[in-house]
């Protein structure tokens, strides 16, 4: 009787909540948005490679308030809010401007389990933008400054005894586009191509329990001439005594283990290694184990895959990427990485997993990730999924002068030392986030001149910190004698303007053919792509042209090419999809053949 009391009680309470929250507006929506229940909102663990089996997820309805900027907190707040989807957004329930003079505010209550009684406490973000300020119980605990990278907080000290109901709160400032931040995209006001802005929690907030020594970070990186993988496990109390155990397992069965002290790295033999490729994405399970005193104090699951990304010259004497030690064509889709309902935010995690798979059944092998990071289970997704990741830095601090066409040409940003001290904070952040996903082959520092600075000292500040993968420098222009890539931009239909003998030579964006779909439009009369036709078998015709002429091109030098884009994307209407994932606006046989046929000509 009582137990069927909790279920009814449960339920009622479930659709109460759902009775109370809507999406806001009359803007597109994905299939997905209807599947968002505000009682069990993304409810997949978001840190696959720190997975512990033990955690409590915050999301759901939280109160808001938008205020002045420097005000105290609000005695009364505005209403409620649906994290984690930014204050912009549909899904938010919201759908309210912030602008650079204003301050979001959030509240919430939680309870502790009682079976975490005698553990640490956790308090984890998958990502704030920009600033966020977190209080408990009216205690200041600690800040955060970027918008794309996660942060937690050890909040035992904090929290009241018992089961007592806890009082969270956060603050959150957002200059968006008037700041020198990196915002990507995002602008205070939408227009062409930048997009609506997205200030506030946009990713996962959840606690965990964990002793008073426990697993912070796993870094993996794979060494395939050497036959080993260097694992660096970090522990939150990395001066100790305590030994960490990493075990590599093929599907269950051991395949190798090492042990030693938190902070050193521990290298791991694999024999017969199994590659990781587009075709082969198979991945390693890691095993992490803290024991204190021959006890247990905390254990973790990851992951990790056996891969090689390099650069070599052909029988031409051509620069190519290789993978795995072979020349490898990388061949994918601009991805911005933006949800009609959600911004930044995907409405599900089956929405998050949809434009990866579609990207791989339309013949592609690989993603460029387009000044935005996605949450870690993205990068998860292309590591099972199989796809080649081109990571960019979100660009910032814009005003710069842009050279596509000549080597050496176009002019730095001169930042001052808090944006340059910002940028390398934020940029090691997202490579740390990044740094043991095998799909990500390519770190991008700079796009088009977007606030691109010290270009040379940058880089090699990226090569120096990552050895492992390859280095963009700046992707479409500003180009430097510097990295392993040389990248041209050339719309609509590709062309070889520029040559490097000496880096690998890629055209990293081109195509732009747009088709507006009626009844699945942003904006009614402000759509754009770079050239525009009537029907999907038009679009088709004039893709399959420009994959012909850049198949010729492959055997002129190019060795990655990237075209523009997955999705329709606010005003643009150049996607392969729209906006709203409802329409497919390509014959997809067709392009699947010819993107094969250019990632194929390096074999011939």
């Amino acid at each position: 009787m009582r137990k069927s009391m909790i279920v009814v009680c449960a339920i009622a309470a479930s659709v109460c909540a759902q009775a109370q929250w809507k999406p806001a507006g009359d803007k597109l929506k994905t299939p997905w948005a209807e599947q968002v229940n505000p009682a069990n909102v993304l409810p997949e663990y978001p840190r696959p490679q720190l997975e512990r089996s033990a955690w409590l997820n915050l999301n759901g309805e939280w109160e808001y308030a938008i205020r002045d900027r420097g005000q105290a907190e609000p005695a009364s707040f505005d209403g409620n809010i649906l994290v984690p989807f930014a204050v912009e957004s549909s899904l938010s329930g919201v759908q309210k401007e912030v602008n650079e003079k204003q301050e979001l505010w959030y509240k919430r209550t939680f309870t502790v389990p009682a079976a975490w009684k005698g553990k640490a406490v956790r308090l984890n973000f998958g990502a704030v933008d920009w600033r966020a300020d977190v209080f408990v119980n009216d205690v200041f605990i600690g800040s955060h400054q970027g918008g794309y990278t996660p942060f937690s907080f050890n909040i035992t000290p904090f929290l009241n005894a018992g089961s007592a109901a806890q009082r969270l709160v956060v603050r959150v400032w957002d200059p968006t586009n008037r700041g020198f931040q990196p915002v990507g995209k995002q602008t205070l006001n939408p227009q062409s191509i930048w997009y609506t802005a997205v200030t506030g929690i946009w990713q996962t907030v959840w606690l965990e329990p964990v002793a008073s020594n426990y697993v912070t970070a796993v870094k993996a990186i794979p060494d395939v001439d050497a036959g080993t993988v260097a694992v660096t496990v970090a522990t939150s109390d990395c001066g100790s005594n305590d030994i960490v155990e990493v075990r590599l397992l093929d599907e269950g069965q051991p395949v190798a283990s090492a042990k030693g002290l938190s902070g050193k790295t521990l290298r791991l033999p694999v024999k017969s290694p199994k590659l990781w490729s587009p075709e082969s994405p198979f991945l390693y399970e890691l095993k992490v184990t803290v024991r204190q005193s021959g006890k247990v104090t905390d254990e973790v699951a990851s992951y990790t895959a056996m891969r090689k990304i390099a650069t070599a010259r052909d029988a031409q004497g051509v620069m190519r990427m290789q993978l795995n030690g072979k020349d490898y064509f990388h061949y994918g889709p601009l991805d911005q990485g933006w949800w009609p309902d959600g911004l930044y935010t995907a409405p599900t995690d089956e929405a998050l997993l949809y434009d990866i798979r579609k990207t791989k059944d339309f013949g592609f092998n690989m993603i460029r990730k387009h000044v935005k990071v996605e949450p870690a289970r993205w990068y998860y997704h292309c590591d099972r999924e199989g796809i080649l990741v081109w990571q960019d830095m979100p660009s910032g601090d814009l005003g710069n002068q842009w050279v596509s066409h000549e080597y050496g040409g176009g002019t730095d940003k001169k930042r001052t030392e808090e944006s340059v001290g910002n940028y390398y904070q934020e940029w090691k952040e997202i490579m740390d986030l990044c740094i043991s996903s095998p799909s990500v082959v390519v770190w991008v520092p700079f796009n088009e001149a977007w606030g691109q600075f010290d270009t040379e000292k940058v880089v090699a500040w990226t090569k120096a910190y990552d050895p492992s993968r390859l280095v963009n420098p700046a992707s479409g222009g500003n180009h430097r004698a510097c990295g392993d890539l040389m990248d041209i931009h050339n719309y609509p239909q590709p062309e070889m303007f520029l040559f490097d003998p000496q880096r690998v030579t890629v055209l990293g964006e081109y195509g732009g053919i747009g088709l507006p779909v009626e009844g699945h439009l942003w904006w009614d009369k402000r759509n754009w792509g770079y050239i525009q036709f009537k029907n999907k078998e038009e679009v088709t015709a004039e893709y399959v042209k420009y994959a012909g002429e850049l198949q010729e091109l492959v055997k002129r030098g190019f060795s990655g090419a990237v075209y523009t884009q997955t999705t329709d994307v606010e005003g643009e209407v150049n996607g392969l999809m729209t906006y709203d994932r409802k329409e497919i606006k390509i014959i997809e046989s067709q392009v699947r053949a010819a993107n094969q046929a250019v990632i194929n000509e390096l074999n011939k």
